[in-house]
Parts: structure tokens; sequence; C-alpha cells
């Protein structure tokens, strides 16, 4: 139901803004800002993007939970998407989303209303038993010593 309230006030929301900032200073003034937070707000989602994608990395590699890290790209993609839609409501919401302190915030209050069971992240104890005399080293081979009865001459591969 949420999302069909969406769907219906955020188009009439934007089309009141468009009346009302068109009216106020003009329809090329409204298209110029329209235009401008389109590609200002391309290049901070491409720069914050690029930014938590490194920080995403980092808790891989130091194994820690990388939730916010993806809540945080999750964001920056909603409000690149946001930004590029024309309107000046979606460019607010869009602008907000890339506010690192607003994000943190949204992602708190996201965390706070869901129930986490169960998070594991790396190989458990109970996955592989630690041996630390373990030395079996697992291969296969293929015995290439010289045959002593092979016969000289061309191989049967070929036809002469």
């Amino acid at each position: 139901m949420w999302l069909l309230i969406a769907f219906i006030a955020v188009p009439m929301i934007e089309i009141a803004l468009f009346i009302q900032v068109g009216g106020l200073i003009g329809v090329w003034w409204t298209l110029l800002i329209v235009l401008l937070t389109a590609i200002t707000g391309s290049y901070l989602v491409r720069n914050q993007g690029l930014r938590e994608l490194g920080n995403l990395q980092k808790s891989f590699t130091e194994l820690d939970d990388p939730t916010e890290q993806l809540a945080h790209g999750a964001m920056i993609l909603f409000a690149g998407a946001l930004l590029l839609t024309p309107g000046f409501f979606t460019d607010v919401v869009g602008l907000l989303l890339l506010v690192p302190s607003f994000r943190r915030a949204a992602f708190v209050w996201a965390k706070s209303r869901v129930n986490v069971q169960r998070f594991e992240m790396g190989e458990t104890p109970h996955q592989r038993p630690q041996q630390p005399n373990d030395r079996v080293i697992d291969g296969e081979f293929e015995d290439v010593t010289p045959q002593k009865n092979r016969p000289e001459g061309p191989s049967n591969w070929t036809r002469d």
C-alpha cells in the first residue's frame, strides 16, 4: 500500500513544485536547475560510490561486518536514481542521501527496525576442525619414468 501511495504522491508533488518554481523563476531557469542537479548529482554519486566501494573492500579484507557499507552503497545508488529523475522533490531526497551523516542516521533507523537472527563471516571452527600437525597434501601424480622396452623408430601416430 505504501508503494502505491508513493507512486501517486511523488509525481503530484513534483508537478506542483514545477508549477510553483517555474512561475517564480521561469521555465528556462527551472530546466537549467534540473539539469545542473542531475549533472552535479551524477558526479557526487560517482565519487561517494567509489569511496564506499573502497570501504566495503576494506571491511572484507579486515573481516568486519560489511552491512553498513552495503547499506550506504545501496543508498548512494538510490540517490543517483533520484537525482537523475527530473524534479525538485526527488533531487532534495537524493541530495540528502548523499550526506554521510544522514545515511548513517537512516542506517541506524533501519537497523533498529530489522531483527537479525544470525550472522557469520569467514570460516567457523565447526566447519573444519583445526589440527596443528596436519601435514597431508592432496594431489594427483603421473609416473613419467622412462620405459626400458620402448621400441625405437617412428611412432604409430603418423603414416608415411
